[in-house]
């Protein structure tokens, strides 16, 4: 070796080592965070609105006026006068016209149809929104590492979701079994996977408004234990959801419109009338409304208790968070007494059932922050 200089330059010895390399945490792993999280408040508001034009579907007596499953050629609606005297003459030959709608004209009958195919459609619309951008995101390979199966689920979901719609839609369209309804019990399996559906796509969005790095930080300072009982409101809090259900779908709310009696008694006269025992469950008006009522008591108990737990949490957004969620589920409390006391008329009831659906974001935000909290700044305090 020969001799060289102190001052010698030696950079170009150097330039065959290789770069020091960032943690894998610290890699850009080529996903559209933003752009995700854009397309998926898109599927947010679109499965709310087909929440509440279900639930005005319902309240409308609308959801039998098309009596077929026609998942593509349906999106087109009867075009002529005798294309809308086809539809109306389907409809005439179930029991809910036969028994109860025997007044209905032509233009009566659009009226109701209008808001089923709007209710479809609109199923329709979420599916094809959801299929440009899963597939899209997919070909342009901009979903992040580990995300292709989390945003595959809202779109399998949704396409068992309208199957079980129309399993709904099914157990009203009959002929000489006496059926001016859908079976209360499927439409709570309907309206429950509508929220399961909105629950993934509201933790998705939370996720997706922080990186990898940063949730990965967040999580070593879960708290576990609030963790724990946010889990356990949710799951009580989707229950509550489920018997909500049953009592729209047999009008139980407005059989007994006195509070806090019903019929001026703890427990409802004839709750118990029907045979085999197990029908009074998901058919019996009082009993249905009994229990909703009971639930609701014990979910408020339990919230209360859960939000004095939050409310000692050491970072104040997730304290924010269970004040939130309580304040809100104590006026939905309110809400639920008054749709009774006043018979369940349409435009309370539609807001009891949206103001579940805030219920349900504002529980799993709560529930977000105590596996993911934020810390708190010194401005903060």
């Amino acid at each position: 070796m020969s001799k060289r200089s102190i001052f010698e330059d030696v950079e170009g010895e150097r330039s065959d080592k290789p770069a020091i390399q960032p943690g894998l945490i610290n890699r850009d792993n080529g996903g559209a965070r933003g752009a995700i999280r854009a397309w998926l408040m898109v599927l947010f508001a679109l499965v709310v609105a087909m929440i509440v034009v279900g639930g005005l579907t319902r309240l409308t007596d609308s959801g039998l006026s098309i009596t077929e499953w026609k998942p593509i050629t349906g999106a087109v609606p009867p075009l002529s006068e005798s294309d809308w005297q086809a539809e109306f003459d389907k409809y005439q030959q179930i029991d809910q016209w036969r028994i109860e709608n025997q007044w209905m004209q032509l233009d009566d009958f659009k009226a109701i149809y209008w808001w089923e195919w709007s209710h479809r459609q609109l199923g329709r619309v979420m599916g094809l929104i959801w299929a440009l951008g899963f597939f899209g995101f997919l070909i342009a390979r901009k979903i992040p590492t580990g995300w292709t199966d989390k945003l595959a689920l809202p779109g399998l979901l949704g396409g068992l979701q309208g199957g079980i719609g129309w399993w709904m839609v099914a157990s009203g369209v009959t002929q000489g079994e006496g059926m001016v309804s859908v079976a209360s019990y499927r439409l709570a399996l309907h309206l429950g996977l509508a929220f399961v559906i909105l629950g993934f796509i509201a933790w998705y969005m939370m996720m997706l408004s922080r990186g990898d790095r940063a949730l990965m930080q967040a999580r070593r300072a879960k708290e576990i234990k609030l963790f724990g009982l946010s889990t356990g409101l949710m799951h009580f809090a989707f229950l509550q959801i489920l018997l909500g259900a049953l009592v729209a779908g047999i009008d139980a709310g407005r059989s007994y419109t006195d509070w806090p009696l019903m019929g001026g008694r703890v427990f409802p006269q004839n709750a118990l009338l029907l045979e085999p025992m197990w029908r009074n469950f998901f058919e019996s008006p009082g009993l249905v409304q009994f229990i909703h009522r009971m639930s609701g008591y014990l979910l408020g108990l339990f919230a209360g208790f859960v939000w004095l737990k939050g409310r000692r949490s050491a970072h104040l957004k997730t304290q924010s968070s269970f004040h939130a969620a309580f304040a809100v589920l104590f006026l939905q409390i309110v809400l639920g007494i008054i749709t009774v006391v006043y018979g369940a008329p349409w435009q309370v009831a539609i807001l009891h059932q949206l103001m579940a659906v805030v219920i349900w974001v504002l529980i799993l935000r709560a529930r977000f922050l105590s596996a993911y909290p934020i810390p708190t700044s010194i401005k903060d305090i």
